[in-house]
């Protein structure tokens, strides 16, 4: 691997919300390496599907060319219920692609970071997921994924793989931004209350990687640096842990505080049983995320915190504070 403080951060993956973040972070000055970004059309993880060799050939030319210090995954498919009818393609992004560009960063000697998330898990029980935890994905998107995080393993090279929850931030599609659109258009939401995970902001995620960076072009740990990178998985989930019925009522609670919102609407509690989704979601999303903290030293956000962050961005950047931002493409 290349020490040279001049080599890149190759970030796969553009318009994602990890992948926002991580750009938006390194502007700010949050990381002394230049940081190289892929993604479509030049980079697309989809020909995993049909076009293999030719994306395995693109990944290989790639990293000759520019020779990162650290490469960092942050492309994925995420459409959880779409998966269910396309498993071919979250297949072929999730764990195809995942595959080769494991396998071209081990031959190149490039350590890869990865993003995996909880639903590998089947969500029973009641106590958090610890890494070495039996694996049991209810739907296509977890079994993509895992799959993905097999061939990781498989490959042989250093890797940090890490299992992240209930995702959110500043652009792209996710509960936060749904939940203040729906708001304004009801006056009542039924919101499941029986799912428990920890809600895990794509800042929160970015600094993390950014925090690890170094240490893992250095191949040593950031608490002892005689000692080596503890590389490989873990769980980073924001704490405490909530239901979606309970991260609603704290999403409002701060919008009306921030002036994003006038209103709340009225907030029912209900079983995932009297919502029915395509894919099957884990009761309990819940992470043990000790081992992270015990090896990095770096705490686990509030994602109390980190929403409110993400509700004063959006504040700031709307003129009126009567709207959330659209969507970014």
């Amino acid at each position: 691997m290349s020490a040279d403080p001049g080599a890149p951060i190759l970030l796969i993956g553009r318009n994602g919300q990890v992948a926002r973040a991580l750009q938006r972070q390194v502007a700010a000055g949050g990381n002394p390496r230049p940081l190289l970004v892929v993604g479509r059309p030049e980079l697309d993880l989809a020909a995993a599907l049909g076009e293999p060799q030719q994306l395995l050939a693109q990944l290989s030319t790639l990293l000759r060319s520019h020779r990162p210090a650290l490469v960092v995954n942050a492309a994925a498919y995420t459409a959880v219920d779409k998966a269910e009818s396309e498993p071919e393609l979250a297949g072929a992004i999730n764990g195809t692609a995942v595959g080769l560009l494991a396998r071209t960063c081990a031959a190149n000697a490039i350590p890869l970071v990865h993003i995996s998330t909880d639903y590998v898990f089947d969500g029973s029980g009641s106590e958090p997921w610890r890494e070495h935890d039996p694996t049991g994905p209810l739907g296509v998107y977890g079994a993509s994924k895992l799959d993905g995080e097999q061939a990781l393993r498989a490959s042989g090279g250093d890797h940090l793989l890490l299992r992240v929850s209930w995702v959110f931030g500043q652009e792209g599609a996710n509960f936060v931004r749904t939940m203040l659109r729906v708001g304004r258009e009801r006056d009542s939401l039924a919101i499941v209350d029986d799912q428990i995970g920890g809600p895990t902001s794509a800042e929160a995620i970015a600094r993390t990687v950014l925090a690890l960076a170094e240490p893992a072009i250095a191949g040593r740990s950031p608490l002892e640096p005689a000692s080596p990178f503890p590389w490989g998985t873990y769980h980073f989930a924001a704490q405490p842990p909530v239901s979606w019925h309970g991260f609603a009522t704290e999403i409002f609670r701060q919008a009306i505080d921030l002036g994003l919102i006038e209103r709340a609407p009225e907030l029912r509690a209900i079983p995932t049983s009297d919502y029915p989704l395509p894919a099957a979601r884990p009761a309990n999303s819940r992470l043990a995320c000790d081992r992270f903290s015990t090896s990095f030293g770096l705490p686990l956000p509030d994602w109390r915190e980190d929403l409110r962050h993400c509700l004063q961005a959006w504040a700031a950047a709307t003129p009126t504070h009567s709207s959330v931002p659209a969507n970014q493409p």
